[in-house]
């Protein structure tokens, strides 16, 4: 009988995590400088894992590290949203293109059938299955790419805008709106038009100029009522 393979994270892969979850649920804050020793006391482990760790997390963008002053969680702002958003237009519009021989009627109907459970999701108010159905939707036809490179990108730059930290809710005229994107999406890519897909997906999906007004209600909402009370 075969044993079963463990899979034994490395020191720095552990806290790397442990980070990441420490952001997502918001209990590191934007904005905030980390408390190095109170870390690595949590941990009960040396402030070599830690540093690693940090190196990771600045090249991928979660935190600017800065000499004698200390790691700052970075800031979700407009600009950085504008720009994320430029580029996975740019590297999903370029997967589309370069799957096409790849893409199977099996795929469109997958994206189909996973667009259909995000309507339903909607109608249950479960964001947390919206969520998990929109980057299974995306993941259809990414997962057909061989660029591990692009890929690995993609998966840091969305972990950016929706764990940074995940919000608890809907806009939901957006996630409406997106859900008829994914539609007008299945067609095309029914129809194998992958260049127009690609457009779509660069052009309107990911453009942050079509998205922007459901941007600003989701990402900063609350700053603009916080705002809205101060000038009054």
């Amino acid at each position: 009988m075969e044993e079963p393979h463990f899979i034994l994270k490395s020191l720095r892969e552990q806290v790397y995590e442990y980070l990441k979850r420490e952001m997502n649920d918001g209990r590191l804050k934007q904005g905030a400088f980390l408390n190095l020793n109170e870390i690595s006391k949590e941990l009960g482990m040396s402030k070599t894992p830690l540093r690693d760790a940090l190196f990771q997390l600045e090249a991928e963008g979660f935190v600017t590290i800065y000499p004698r002053r200390g790691v700052m969680v970075n800031q979700l702002d407009l600009e950085t949203i504008r720009n994320i958003y430029e580029i996975l237009g740019a590297l999903e519009g370029s997967v589309m293109v370069h799957v096409a021989l790849k893409f199977r009627e099996e795929d469109a109907k997958r994206m189909y059938l996973l667009n259909e459970g995000m309507k339903a999701s909607l109608e249950e108010n479960d964001f947390d299955l919206f969520y998990r159905q929109n980057l299974e939707y995306h993941d259809t036809y990414l997962g057909l790419s061989e660029n591990g490179d692009l890929l690995h990108t993609v998966k840091i730059l969305k972990e950016r805008l929706y764990d940074f930290p995940r919000n608890k809710g809907f806009v939901r005229e957006w996630e409406i709106n997106s859900t008829r994107e994914h539609d007008d999406l299945v067609e095309l890519v029914s129809r194998k038009d992958f260049n127009g897909a690609a457009e779509f997906i660069r052009d309107v999906h990911w453009s942050f100029s079509v998205q922007e007004r459901f941007i600003r209600k989701y990402y900063f909402a609350r700053q603009n009522e916080l705002d809205e009370k101060k000038g009054a």
